[in-house]
């Protein structure tokens, strides 16, 4: 569904980005890994394109928060492939003080993640546009969260050391808006650009968290991240060409 689709991951080699790598070559595309950590980038494309036997995997230093660094990604594909045809808004900078309860945020913290994750969206969208609007095509899909769509259920953070950051719902909630704003205003311009919301993925958390997250689902509870590869996959493919501007929720019914 993706031959020969250039598919720029930022945030690659984190975890639900190299799940996204491995849809762009399962589905016969060429995966770029854009990633500000260089050893791990490097790391990650050698494991992927040994455990899928490919050769559609490439590695480019990137920090979304410098227009340099993406105007430099931009021009080294280009060189490289001679076209681009998506990106996927998939990186998480935050500072060290992230994730704090709402009453221990600084407000310098606030506005730094903000700046760092949110700004680093509206930049490495806009930086790809630029190049989508000359190319004449374009492909940009945003990902958020479900706490992006509702109010946070805080109590299945009972018992758990974790919480949900207001940052969080602050940056994800405006992704959404982000995308219908610049769908709206690449009309005419065959740039397209959607958002993927997530429910909540395994990553180990705590059993307490998982059990109370689970009641709040209708059949799975928390998900593999590889339960966002068919999304990913047809927001990617022509076969969705037409769909632009929305927010495509995967959350086993979270949010209902």
């Amino acid at each position: 569904m993706l031959k020969n689709k250039i598919v720029v991951i930022t945030g690659g080699a984190g975890l639900i980005g190299k799940e996204f790598v491995t849809s762009v070559i399962e589905q016969n595309g060429i995966a770029i890994i854009a990633d500000i950590n260089e050893e791990i980038g490097h790391k990650v494309k050698s494991e992927l394109s040994a455990a899928l036997n490919t050769d559609k995997i490439d590695f480019v230093l990137l920090d979304i928060t410098s227009k340099v660094s993406l105007q430099n990604l931009i021009e080294y594909l280009d060189k490289k492939y001679g076209h681009i045809d998506a990106l996927v808004n998939n990186a998480y900078p935050r500072n060290k003080n992230y994730g704090k309860h709402f009453f221990d945020v600084e407000y310098s913290d606030f506005c730094e993640n903000l700046n760092l994750n949110l700004g680093g969206y509206f930049l490495t969208a806009q930086q790809f546009a630029h190049y989508f609007k000359k190319q004449g095509d374009g492909n940009i899909i945003n990902i958020s969260s479900i706490y992006g769509v509702i109010a946070p259920k805080f109590e299945v953070y009972d018992n758990t050391p974790m919480t949900m950051p207001i940052e969080y719902a602050a940056i994800k909630s405006a992704l959404i808006h982000l995308t219908q704003y610049m769908a709206k205003y690449f009309k005419g311009m065959n740039i397209r650009v959607n958002t993927i919301s997530p429910g909540g993925i395994f990553d180990y958390q705590p059993e307490p968290f998982l059990d109370a997250y689970k009641k709040y689902s209708l059949n799975k509870g928390m998900l593999d991240k590889s339960d966002l590869k068919g999304t990913l996959t047809y927001l990617l493919s022509d076969m969705s060409r037409y769909v632009n501007g929305q927010n495509i929720i995967v959350d086993d019914g979270f949010t209902l």
